[in-house]
């Protein structure tokens, strides 16, 4: 992969962290997942900053790589890409912020469902754009796990 012109590589680099990082700011109340009941599995706190920043890398990577494809579907790839990012975006808030668990797992639900569809229309595109996802997927479907058993626990 040939980097085309660096600024438009940061900025699909840095969207995805930025729609990250704003989603923990206005959620506001993650230290309520040191006190909550949770499931076997569970990593520590500090596990999570650090995972979803790889991921976001990934994220912001592949994206960029199908933008600069030729391909005439990239924008409704991308549109894909920008909806995920959104259910991303307000997952957190409804789990951490308003503490809703049931709604955060089928939130996560439909998440992964576009994640899925993602992958799919980012590898017509790109085989790698796609398998740069595969992690993305992988921890969100951990992730169910954990919101689902946190749900039944608490």
């Amino acid at each position: 992969m040939k980097i085309k012109d660096k600024s438009t590589f940061f900025i699909y680099l840095l969207i995805p962290l930025a729609v990250g990082s704003l989603s923990v700011l206005f959620s506001g109340n993650t230290a309520m997942y040191s006190v909550i009941n949770k499931p076997p599995l569970s990593p520590p706190s500090f596990v999570f900053p650090v995972v979803w920043t790889v991921l976001y890398i990934l994220m912001g990577l592949s994206s960029y790589i199908v933008s600069i494809s030729d391909n005439p579907s990239k924008g409704a790839s991308l549109k894909v890409y920008a909806v995920q990012l959104f259910f991303n975006f307000c997952w957190s808030i409804i789990f951490f912020g308003f503490s809703q668990y049931l709604f955060a797992f089928i939130w996560l639900l439909a998440l992964i469902a576009l994640i899925v569809l993602m992958i799919y229309k980012f590898y017509k595109i790109s085989p790698l754009s796609a398998y740069l996802q595969i992690p993305y997927l992988l921890w969100c479907l951990f992730a169910a796990y954990l919101n689902f058993m946190i749900y039944k626990l608490n």
